[in-house]
């Protein structure tokens, strides 16, 4: 019996070296859902929001969108659009999110769902945003809200699951 081995050709490589830098192009995207799920988890154990850290997040989005936004277009016009859209856009939502910590508003909410709230105004900020600027932004918000519920299950199931 012969061994034959099958000759790696350049497209192998091509195909391979595509595939981790497409997967290295969703890195930043697991990161904030992975710092979105951690400040959830934060704020249900210590019962106490973290005030700068969800503002963080909603900046980091909003220039990561300025940036693919001005990057998919070579106009100057477009490009202010952009800035001004993605900087009222966001500015609403942080509003939003300070809002919901205003102690005669948080004072109806325990730790876990302040987290969960936030977590989800987060996410409809960028799938909103995302609608306007990149669909990967836009699947980003899909994601971040159907953590949501997923989170508040794990909460609910967590000693059913320890249990398990």
């Amino acid at each position: 019996m012969s061994d034959q081995m099958t000759p790696i050709t350049a497209d192998d490589g091509d195909s391979a070296a595509r595939k981790t830098g497409r997967l290295l192009s969703k890195l930043p995207y697991l990161a904030v859902l992975l710092l979105a799920v951690l400040g959830v988890a934060y704020t249900s154990i210590t019962g106490s929001p973290l005030y700068g850290y969800w503002e963080f997040l909603a900046l980091a989005i909003g220039c990561a969108c300025i940036y693919i936004g001005w990057r998919q277009t070579d106009d100057k016009r477009a490009r202010r659009q952009i800035v001004v859209t993605q900087a009222l856009h966001w500015m609403a939502f942080l509003i939003a999110m300070n809002i919901v910590l205003w102690p005669s508003v948080n004072t109806f909410l325990n730790g876990p769902a302040t987290g969960l709230a936030l977590m989800l105004l987060l996410a409809l900020g960028t799938f909103v945003a995302g609608v306007h600027v990149s669909a990967d932004i836009a699947i980003l918000g899909v994601a971040l809200a159907l953590t949501v519920p997923a989170i508040a299950w794990l909460k609910k199931s967590a000693l059913l699951i320890a249990l398990i």
